[in-house]
Order: structure tokens, then sequence, then C-alpha cells
């Protein structure tokens, strides 16, 4: 059991890092191990924002190896970055293990994130032009903290609170995921997709590299595909509601826009809150609720649903 939220303002910006904190940490009985953040900041068309960790939590505190081994890390992260003629205009370390970079860069994104990703123990959260990705463990109170999400503007965000059933309790494990390598393309998930290995080999035979074996990370891939290939988000996604298989319910986000898609058979909660101004959608009402707590008509959208709002 786990859960999933998201929230889009239309047309102007919010603290959508405090309101996305409520709602999630609502859920938190729904999973208490790790809490991931996918926030859309005010997009910058000419650089890149990249979030990217060198360590796990855990390893931390296993003395002063790690410690040497995770600056060794950066570094290499910078050389390989300044080698492939990025630009590093800003960099913030946010915790002992975590990194945020802003950077120029005219080339091949996916050339770029595979030589970061190939050094041995760094691992990239996210890269896009407004997507900033943060997760750790602990609830959501605890991660909003550590990072300083409380007062983060923009205009929208989805998340996930996890609890850990059949992978380890870490990091790499935590949601949401980012579409490697595909500017600005994120998505949470809650359910199970049974066709999952048949559909990752399709995707790898297209030249896709997956990071994890988790079948959300799939999801996004997917569409982040589909969107490449010159397809709607939208059509993306009511696509995949014939051709992933399983029970799911899923929100994803791209630079401009948030979309949820619910299988066929509705088995997985979804509520969802719309005004003229603004959407809420999680698993559960008491998470819309925190944000809005007083009365509002909210409503469970039906099997096979797709729905797309723009910022």
């Amino acid at each position: 059991m786990c859960g999933i939220a998201g929230l889009i303002h239309k047309g102007k910006s919010a603290n959508i890092g405090g309101e996305l904190t409520a709602m999630l940490q609502a859920l938190k009985h729904r999973g208490p191990d790790s809490t991931g953040f996918a926030l859309y900041g005010n997009p910058m068309a000419d650089k890149h924002v990249m979030r990217f960790k060198v360590a796990e939590q855990e390893d931390v505190n296993k003395g002063f190896d790690i410690i040497h081994q995770m600056k060794e890390r950066k570094s290499v992260v910078d050389d390989r970055l300044v080698e492939m003629g990025a630009r590093i205009e800003s960099e913030e370390q946010v915790t002992e293990y975590a990194h945020r970079y802003i950077f120029s860069f005219d080339g091949d994104l996916k050339r770029l994130a595979d030589y970061i990703e190939d050094v041995d123990g760094a691992e990239i959260l996210s890269l896009g032009h407004a997507l900033e990705l943060i997760k750790d463990l602990g609830d959501a109170g605890r991660v909003s903290t550590q990072y300083g999400l409380d007062d983060f503007e923009g205009t929208h965000a989805i998340g996930h609170t996890r609890m850990a059933t059949e992978s380890d309790v870490d990091i790499r494990s935590a949601h949401p995921y980012w579409a490697y390598p595909f500017n600005d393309v994120s998505v949470v998930h809650n359910g199970q997709l049974t066709n999952y290995w048949g559909k990752r080999r399709d995707l790898e035979r297209r030249g896709h590299r997956f990071m994890s074996n988790c079948d959300s990370e799939l999801i996004a891939v997917y569409l982040a595909d589909s969107i490449d290939r010159g397809e709607e988000l939208e059509e993306a996604m009511g696509r995949s509601i014939h051709e992933l298989d399983g029970v799911f319910t899923y929100v994803v986000a791209t630079g401009d826009k948030l979309g949820m898609a619910k299988d066929i058979m509705a088995a997985k909660p979804m509520v969802l809150y719309e005004s003229d101004e603004f959407v809420a959608l999680a698993s559960e009402e008491v998470a819309i609720r925190s944000i809005f707590p007083h009365e509002i008509d909210t409503y469970d959208p039906y099997e096979g649903e797709v729905r797309v709002w723009q910022s």
C-alpha cells in the first residue's frame, strides 16, 4: 500500500512545496518508509537543473572512507560535465550525499546523462528545465525539512509515500521516477504491472536505459518515448490503458502538464478535486483536505479514465 498525490495551479505559481508536503504527510500511514517529490519550478529554457546523489543515506555513517568516496564521485561528475561542454552556473550540496546543479548545455543530453551515470555510485534523480525530483527515507515532513522544500515555488507537483514490500528501503527504490533521459517527465504510481518485463524489453530494444526494476519507471519511460515520437500526452496515456496490463492508477507530470489515468478495473483508489484555478488529486481525500480544510466537492475518477490539465 502506497500513497500518491498531485496538484497543479492553472496559470500561476504558488508554494507547491508546502502544499505537496502537507498532502503527502496526510498519506504517511500509506507508506512511512520513504517519500518523494517531483516539483516543477519556473522553467529555465536555456539552462538545466540536475538533482543527483553520490551515496545512499545509510552510507554516510560508514566512516571516513565513504566521505572520501562521496567527494571523489562529485569531483568526477564535475569533470565530466566540463568535459562534455556543460557550464556549471550554480551548485548546492543539499545533504552529505545529495546535490543540486544548474548548468548550461546545448549538446546531446542522453550522452551527458549516460556519462555521469557511469560514475560508480552516482545517480541522477532528475534532469530538466523545470523538474526537480527529491526523494529520501522518512516521512514527508522529514524529507521536506531536510531538503528545504516548504517554500518551493512552482506550478505543479506530484509525490509518493512508499511502503517497501518487495525491494530495499533506500533512495534508489523510492518514487517518483524521472523518465531517463527525457526532460521534465516524471511519474508516481500505485499498483502493479503484470507485463512489466515484456514492455521493458520493447523499450530497451528502442535504446532506452532503465535505472531500476520499478514498474513506475516503465510508465514514465513509456510515456516519454511516446511524446518523443510525436504523440500528445493525453493520447499516450489513453493508449497506456490498453497496452499496460495490471491494476494501476498513475499520475504523470511534464514541464507544463499534469495527468492521471486509471486502469479499466479501477482497483486502485484516486480522489480528485478541481476548481477554475486549481486541481488536486490523491489516493485519499484526507490529503486534499490537508490543504482545503473547508467544504469542497471531490469525486472518484471512473474506470479507464484519463485526464490532463495545463499549468
